[in-house]
Parts: structure tokens; sequence; C-alpha cells
């Protein structure tokens, strides 16, 4: 039995917060995403957050650090877009192996290094599998609905490759998430079955799905229910929401999740709604708050933050979240 199942029965467990907030705070120019390795690269590489693990892996090992510090037990590695599909915008298809290796292995590392000094409270890494940048269910082109971007299969083959660093580099976890169409998803999960099939290995798996405003459906027109439906085929470790909400726009969603599903729960808002300037103002007291509802109401098994939080909403999540037993799995009728 995975460690990460025996620890998830006795207590909440704690996921970090964005990555993406953090890096920014580096103010990283386009030299430093280049390092000396990439200096002479064709393409702009700014901006190419998982690249940083190649170029910057000491930054990448300080976040895991400071999130493990402010009392997460899983972080997740820098690889939300560590697929061919994603890296084909900075032509960087052939390094993909290589980011998903390296990142995996720096956040292993640290969480090691946390686990070892405190054995009482393991620390896990998750593989951050991203929803790409393409979609199959929706075509991009108004005028031509029956288009599509990328097929199942050329999801499943990259998804694949991911997936395959993602284990070699040591993850406890496969994080499919900010799942916006289910297709997309359902290509991963097909994917991590296949390695597994082959590896004759098992991994546990999350999935969590992100609810595009307050229709409450998936941006590929799924309810919570539906989208529940879609993945359920599969064993997974949990099911939850992510990203585009924060934590009180998010918790009638999670109420009707936790309601229709037999898996663990997970959930990692937003740090409140974004600002006229795309940033995010919630603070880690506010959205404590938030979070302790979702406690209180028995709704969770894993909780942290996506966009806009830091290791301050973290610990202060954390803190909340010790209080409290986690979710009991009921039996559905």
């Amino acid at each position: 039995m995975s460690r990460i199942k025996q620890e998830i029965e006795k207590r909440i467990l704690v996921l970090d917060g964005a990555m993406g907030t953090m890096l920014q705070q580096y103010n990283f120019s386009e030299d430093d995403f280049r390092g000396e390795r990439f200096k002479d690269y064709p393409s702009s590489l700014k901006g190419n957050n998982d690249l940083l693990s190649l170029t910057q892996p000491k930054a990448i090992a300080e976040i895991h650090t400071k999130y493990f510090e402010a009392g997460a037990d899983i972080v997740e590695t820098n690889t939300f877009s560590g697929t061919t599909i994603a890296m084909a915008d900075y032509d960087m298809e052939d390094l993909v192996y290589e980011l998903n290796f390296e990142s995996a292995k720096i956040a292993k590392q640290v969480a090691d290094r946390f686990t070892k000094a405190n054995p009482e409270q393991p620390r896990f890494v998750a593989g951050s599998i991203g929803p790409t940048n393409k979609t199959a269910s929706l075509s991009p082109d108004v005028n031509r609905p029956e288009y599509r971007a990328i097929t199942f299969n050329e999801l499943r083959i990259a998804y694949k490759q991911q997936v395959e660093a993602l284990i070699d580099g040591g993850v406890d976890v496969l994080l499919v998430e900010t799942i916006f169409d289910t297709l997309n998803a359902k290509a991963a999960l097909f994917a991590i079955e296949e390695v597994k099939e082959e590896r004759h290995i098992d991994i546990p798996i999350m999935v969590s799905g992100t609810i595009t405003d307050a229709s409450g459906r998936t941006l590929s027109g799924q309810t919570v229910e539906a989208f529940l439906t879609s993945v359920s085929h599969i064993p997974l470790l949990s099911v939850g929401f992510n990203c585009a909400l924060g934590a009180q726009q998010l918790k009638p969603y999670l109420q009707r999740l936790s309601n229709e599903t037999e898996f663990y729960t997970s959930a990692h808002p937003n740090a409140g709604l974004p600002n006229a300037f795309g940033e995010y103002d919630e603070s880690p007291a506010q959205m404590q708050q938030y979070i302790e509802d979702y406690l209180k109401d028995n709704l969770i098994n894993i909780i942290g933050g996506c966009c806009g939080t830091s290791p301050a909403h973290i610990k202060a999540i954390a803190e909340v979240a010790k209080r409290y037993n986690p979710r009991l799995i009921q039996e559905l009728a």
C-alpha cells in the first residue's frame, strides 16, 4: 500500500500553492531563462517556467522548500506544461523527457530531506500534468465547428512520455490537473494506465478539474456530476477541482462532488478572483476562513492553493487543516 494512501486516512493532506506566483517574484530575465546552456537558442524562452528546472534549479528547489516549511505534505513538480504539445511554443519538444525527469528529481530530493528530518510527517511529490494548450472536444475556429487542433491519440502519446519521465524522476503520485476538457484528461488517464500496465506498477492518481464560471461547468460543458462520471472508470486516489475560482466560489461545486463520489476529494482554489490587473488579492487569513468552511462541512481530504497563493496562504491553510478530521468516504447507495 502506498504511503500516501496510509497518510490520507489519518489526516487532511496539504498540497502546495502556486509555482508561477512564486517564480514571478524572481523577475527572471530572458538571459536567466536561457542560462548558459541555451544562451544561443533561436527562440525566445522567457515565460517557459518548466525550463527553469534546467536553467535555475536552485530557485525551483527553494520554492519547494518554502512550501514544505509552510506545512505542505505534497508539492507539485514544475511540469505543468511538460508535454511536447505545450513545449512546441518554444521549439523545445525534444527536451520534454529531461524537463520532467529533472523537475521530479528536484522535488523528490527536497521532499526526502523533509521526511528524513521528520519521519512522522512524510512528504510527497505529485507529478503535475497540465491540460496542454489544445482541446480535443472543441474547435478553436468558430467558423469550423467540426475542426479539432489535436487528436486523442496525439494527446495520449504526449502524455505517455511525460508520465514515464515523471515516474523515472521519482514522483509518488500523478496529478492530472486544471482539466477544462475531460477528453484531454481521459487521454492522460489512458496513457497512465498504459504505463502502469507495461511496467507492472501501481501509482496513485489524483484528478482535478476546473469549473470555469458560475454556470458550474467545465469549459467543454460538463457539469460536476458529468465530469465525475467521465473519470470514475479508473481507480483514483482523489478527484477534485482547482483554479478558475476562489475558495468561496468553489464551495458549492465541491459540495456536489463530495456527495457523489467514493474517492477522496481535493481542492486547490485560487486566492480569490483576479482583479482588473490580473492579480489575486485574497489574503491568507481570508482564504483560511473560506477553507475552514470546507472542513466544517467535511468536504475535503486534500487541500492546497492555485493561482495567487504563496507559502503564507499554505501556512494558514495547514494550520486550520490540523484542527479537523478528513472527510469520511460514504458508500453511495
